[in-house]
């Protein structure tokens, strides 16, 4: 068994200005159809959800990558962060490359200005 974690924050005003500046392409780069949705259902809060996600995507990307075939290229949207039906936040892997992960737990948080995300993953044997 191997445990790994990533953790990530990030401005929220960076992702408002990415979105504001390169709308649907920066957003279909980075998010799922599903995450987009939820997001969007947020109104005045979107960009803090947007941001959230951001950083939990950087975040799993941190505990996963030393996994990763080096020959293979990570896409933002290989993994989502989805809610279950009490809403709380998992991470749906969409990605054959992401292999023997035994357990992912996810905590995301934003206030105003930031938005950060930790993950903790843990693999089993191979």
């Amino acid at each position: 068994m191997m445990i790994k974690c990533g953790t990530d924050i990030i401005e929220i005003s960076r992702i408002k200005k990415s979105i504001e500046n390169l709308g649907q392409k920066f957003i279909n780069k980075i998010y799922t159809e599903k995450e987009i949705e939820y997001c969007e259902s947020k109104k005045e809060q979107k960009y803090q959800h947007y941001a959230a996600r951001f950083a939990a995507k950087e975040a799993i990307f941190k505990a996963i990558s030393e996994q990763l075939n080096s020959k293979y290229e990570l896409n933002w949207t290989d993994y989502e962060i989805l809610k279950d039906n009490i809403g709380r936040p998992y991470i749906n892997i969409k990605n054959a490359q992401i292999k023997n992960v035994e357990s992912i737990d996810i905590s995301m948080s934003h206030c105003k200005e930031y938005a950060c995300a930790n993950v903790v993953l843990i693999y089993g044997e191979e």
